[in-house]
Parts: structure tokens; sequence; C-alpha cells
């Protein structure tokens, strides 16, 4: 199978795979206990959060672990007062915009910042919202479909110097892109293991010290008391690995992966009509979203499916509906072509003889539409 989904999710790494397994047999201690069992196991996860704050710049105090980053962006809209105020982008991720859509039918005021035609958040529109006085801002910091990568830190400078409290959704550009939680100075920050060959079940959120967090789960004093419950150990264990390698491997990676988006770019460009979605814009280096007028993205998948290989029509927490990408109408795209979208998210076993083969297959496919 060509597998060109990695944006959804992404192998284990054999390196991760390896560090997990002791704590799924012999250490399997709960990390909580007192006695030497236990303390092994809470070492092991000392040392991931070490591992996990130095890829992303950051005190390791300020990690908390979670199930993912989902979890990570729900825990950080639940630092809302009751009834304040909260404003998103127009190109989140499902799970910052549902439970925004949740928080305003409980009573919150949400605004909806709006996007140019590369999906970027204006200065101009940083500046509207400001007028608003959101209690909290929430802006992605590289989009899961268009892979565009916002210009976060003016925008963070202007509403921090507002006393506006900003989080931002890192999951899909950590391990792809330098990300440094000091430097950039949001708020709240959401990461995912399974995003960068680590497993999945896990993630962090990371947080300025100071805020008033509202635990999401309660019944036990983990995570700072931030998170209650017993701590997936191998998990843990696995991110933090899978971490170490992304900092380690950071340059070569995205030399890699850009090397064969530049070649997949360079082919798809031969096809009539063809359109690449923000290709102008600063992207990740592994992500390519297209769309061919006529045809429909979800026929386009499955047709590929059964040529063995594995593409995406947008959002794998959001398929199954034949809507058009909300991120795609959000930057204007006409809807018929928005539905028509083909997400490609290269990983690093991936080669050019399997550009070369997709290429092949998409042509003869769409020629054949």
């Amino acid at each position: 199978m060509i597998y060109f989904d990695h944006n959804a999710t992404t192998p284990i790494d054999d390196r991760v795979l390896e560090a997990m397994l002791p704590f799924l047999t012999s250490f399997y201690g709960n990390p909580s206990s007192l006695y030497r069992h236990g303390r092994i196991v809470r070492s092991a996860i000392d040392t991931a959060r070490e591992q996990v704050a130095a890829l992303v710049d950051a005190p390791l105090s300020q990690v908390i672990f979670t199930s993912g980053g989902t979890e990570s962006n729900n825990l950080a809209l639940a630092i809302l007062p009751a009834q304040g105020r909260l404003a998103i982008s127009a190109i989140e991720h499902p799970s910052i915009t549902e439970p925004a859509l949740r928080l305003k039918q409980l009573g919150s005021t949400l605004n909806i910042i709006n996007v140019d035609g590369n999906g970027l958040v204006t200065e101009t529109a940083i500046e509207d919202l400001i007028n608003k006085k959101p209690d909290l801002v929430s802006i992605m910091m590289a989009n899961n479909e268009t892979g565009v990568i916002q210009n976060l830190a003016p925008c963070v400078q202007k509403l921090r110097a507002n006393n506006i409290i900003v989080h931002t959704d890192a999951v899909q550009a950590l391990g792809k892109i330098p990300v440094s939680f000091n430097r950039l100075g949001v708020h709240l920050m959401s990461l995912s293991s399974h995003k960068i060959y680590g497993p999945k079940g896990c993630g962090a959120l990371l947080f300025e010290k100071g805020l008033e967090i509202n635990p999401v789960f309660r019944g036990g004093g983990q995570e700072q008391g931030l998170r209650a419950g017993t701590e997936n150990v191998a998990a843990i264990v696995g991110f933090g690995k899978a971490a170490e390698l992304a900092k380690t491997e950071l340059t070569n990676r995205s030399k890699q992966l850009l090397a064969l988006r530049t070649l997949l770019e360079a082919h798809l460009a031969t096809i009539p009509g063809l359109t690449i979605f923000a290709r102008q814009a600063n992207r990740l280096p592994n992500t390519i979203q297209f769309g061919i007028p006529g045809i429909d993205g979800e026929m386009l998948l499955m047709k590929l499916d059964q040529k063995a290989i594995a593409v995406s029509s947008g959002s794998a927490c959001a398929s199954g509906g034949r809507i058009p990408s909300p991120i795609l109408i959000a930057m204007g795209v006409e809807a018929g072509l928005a539905k028509g979208a083909i997400r490609i998210s290269l990983g690093m076993a991936n080669t050019e003889i399997e550009v070369l083969e997709f290429i092949n297959q998409l042509k003869a496919l769409a020629y054949q539409a």
C-alpha cells in the first residue's frame, strides 16, 4: 500500500515501540505508588516530560499529559469563564470548533476569525477582534488540511498586549517545523503523539504558569491535579521517545519531505484544471491539498483505495460527510471544487517511486472521469 495520509496518523517508529515495550510487560506498576516498582515508572514519565518539553522549548513543569490533541484542545477551552467571550479562527480542527459551539450553547459569546484566500488570519482581523475584547482566542499553528502555517507571533503579541489568553493547536506543526512555546508566547499549546510516529492515545497541553485551568477529569491528583486518572505510561514513554527523535531529526525530515512534496507538486501541475490550494503560502513540508473541477473527492479517494493508495479528503476527524471542506469554504474556494478536495500528507517512509505511481494512477482516474 502507498500510504499518503500521515496528517491523519503515522506508523509507530520501531525505536519508539522498543522504548514502550518494557512498560507493557515488566514495568507495569502504578506511577503513584511509593514502592520501587512505582518509582521506576514515575521516573520514566518524568523523562518523557523532559523529552516533550525539549522538543517545544518549554519548561517541563508546564507539560500536562493527556489522551491526545482532542482532549488537550477541550482542556484548553475549558479555561473560559462561564458565559465568557471566545474567538476561534475559521479554519480550526473539529476538536476546537465543536466544543466552541457547545460553549456558545451554554451562554458564551463566540466570534469566528475570518481568514484570507490562503487560509491566513490577517492583521486587520486581529485588530477587529481586539475591539470585541475576547477572554480566550484559539488559532491553530498549521492547518491539518492545507498545511498552511500561520504567522502567529505578531498575532500573539497583539493579543497578549490586550490581556487576552491565546491558545494554539500545534498538533500538525509538531515534528515538521520548529515549535517553540517560549518564543511564540502563547498561554496554551496542544500536542499529539501519533502525528510524530508515536503511539495513539497520548498528547499534551502546555500551559503558562498562573492560568486557572479547570480539569475536565477529576478524581485524582495526577498531572499536577489537572488531569485525573492513572497515566498511560507506555504511551507517555512512547511520546517522549518520539519527541526526542523528532527533535534530533527535524532538519533532515523536513528536507526529505519537502523534496517529495516539490516533486509531487511539479507533476500535479501538469494535470489540466487542477488547483493546489494555498500553493503560494508557507506550508508544512509534507502537505498538499488539491481539487480537480468536476471530480468528486470522496469518489476519487475510493478509486485510489482500490489501487492500494491511501489519501484523504480532509480531516480524519470530520470524514464521512458529503459537505465541502469548511476550511476551504472559509478560504473562499468554490463549493464544487472544495467538495472535490484531496489531501496528500507525506511521511518519512514514502519514496519518489510512490509519488510517481500515485501520479500515474491519478491521471488515469481523472481522465477516465
